[in-house]
């Protein structure tokens, strides 16, 4: 019995093996839209695929992002200027990615944009806060993937979406987590309602990585702003001692925790977008994968446990 136990494994191993190398034919005549490529995930991720020899179309936020990116690309990379807050801005992108691909459609669309403050307690923040994130991360999100999804079924390709593993787990206050939350239900329900159509939907859940977005003095100096307008009598119930200990445990966490190791990402966003046997899923980074996936499953009670055992207490629960 137990031989053919493991007789079935291994052979249940060896197919995943198999079907995780197959990737789509024709490569090289594959268009793949990607926004948010002034840097980060985005940048590396279209240079990436531009040496594999696919056909990139790069959104950038700045045209100094986009001279950028070309001077280290091939010629076949093309780039657009894109705010993804922007209707009119996602139609002029619309049309431009439809001129480029021609009859052939849009294989690869790659929802990548994002900004993560302010990302702070939620009491600190106001309803202007919530509205910028959600903008940018999710309504812009969705915006994107309506105006170019025509193209995406005409090529019968796919739509990755860039989450978090704050889309699993909330981990602090502001937009941030609930943006990220909101493109995890998005991607499951146009996931089912546009399997018919021969398109496939990932969705990408990194760790802590070092980006732009986790740049050490640029949150501290947020962070420290943020401080300042919190009405006087919530910043008096949290007392200056909890706002010098979560300075402290931010600053802590981003120098020690953030991987450097952007492939890990991108990786699976390459993946996503060539594999013939894509994942829905795809944890990115140790801790993503090993420690916040998991957690993501336990009792609340457990997981509110080991995220909050650390926090500061406050000065009114003195």
């Amino acid at each position: 019995m137990w031989f053919y136990l493991a007789l079935a494994v291994l052979l249940y191993f060896v197919i995943q093996s198999y079907r995780e190398r197959q990737q789509v034919d024709n490569l090289r005549e594959k268009y793949v839209f990607i926004t948010g490529c002034d840097s980060g995930f985005g940048n590396q991720l279209a240079r990436q695929l531009d040496a594999k020899g696919l056909r990139v179309l790069a959104a950038c936020l700045t045209q100094k992002g986009a001279q950028e990116l070309e001077r280290l690309s091939s010629d076949r990379l093309k780039t657009t200027l894109l705010e993804v807050t922007s209707t009119t801005s996602i139609e002029t992108a619309t049309a431009w990615v439809e001129e480029c691909v021609g009859n052939k459609g849009l294989w690869g669309l790659v929802n990548n944009a994002g900004i993560i403050h302010p990302i702070f307690p939620n009491e600190w923040l106001t309803k202007e806060d919530y509205i910028k994130v959600l903008n940018t991360n999710l309504i812009g999100l969705i915006d994107v993937t309506l105006h170019m999804l025509p193209l995406v079924k005409k090529a019968k390709g796919r739509v990755v979406n860039m989450s978090s593993i704050m889309g699993r787990l909330s981990t602090i206050g502001g937009g941030y987590c609930l943006s990220k939350y909101g493109v995890e239900a998005f991607s499951d329900s146009l996931r089912r309602e546009i399997h018919s159509f021969g398109v496939k939907v990932a969705i990408i859940e990194p760790g802590y990585f070092r980006t732009s977005m986790t740049d050490v003095p640029k949150n501290l100096e947020i962070l420290e702003q943020q401080w300042i307008k919190v009405p006087k009598k919530i910043k008096e119930s949290y007392g200056q001692p909890y706002f010098d200990s979560f300075y402290k445990a931010v600053k802590d966490n981003l120098e020690a925790r953030c991987s450097t190791d952007l492939y890990m990402v991108t990786d699976c966003m390459e993946h996503a977008l060539i594999s013939k046997y894509p994942h829905t899923r795809y944890s990115a980074g140790w801790d993503s994968r090993y420690i916040f996936i998991p957690l993501s499953y336990f009792p609340t009670s457990i997981t509110d446990f080991v995220l909050t055992w650390s926090f500061p207490k406050p000065a009114q629960a003195l």
